[in-house]
């Protein structure tokens, strides 16, 4: 496995047990719909999680959420809607990114809920 491919299941790894702590429960990790994958689908409080997870060890190439792009919110976008006709059970969903910055003190973690275009 590439080392870029070692960091994100690293990055993934943390963004889990991180939102474990804060309450939410893990239902799909690597979510994959046809060329889409959502990176963590969660639940809490009766609302279904679509999360982004983006990670950097420095700023050389700008904070982690800034890698989000228009086009990676329209493939959360589209994969949010064909999980929701899959389980219509869940009538409440949101799209975030948590936003991991991994440094030699630690890892900070920014949670930016319900994002859009």
């Amino acid at each position: 496995m590439a080392i870029h491919n070692d960091f994100g299941k690293m990055a993934e790894d943390m963004a889990a047990e991180w939102l474990i702590k804060q309450g939410y429960k893990i239902i799909h990790r690597n979510w994959r719909y046809s060329r889409l994958e959502v990176d963590i689908i969660a639940n809490k409080d009766q609302m279904l999680h679509f999360v982004e997870v983006k990670a950097r060890t420095g700023k050389n190439f700008g904070w982690p959420e800034e890698a989000v792009d228009s086009q990676k919110i329209q493939n959360l976008i589209d994969a949010a809607g064909e999980y929701s006709e899959r389980h219509p059970e869940w009538k409440r969903i949101q799209l975030d990114i948590l936003s991991i910055e991994i440094g030699r003190g630690g890892a900070k973690f920014s949670f930016f809920e319900d994002v859009y275009l």
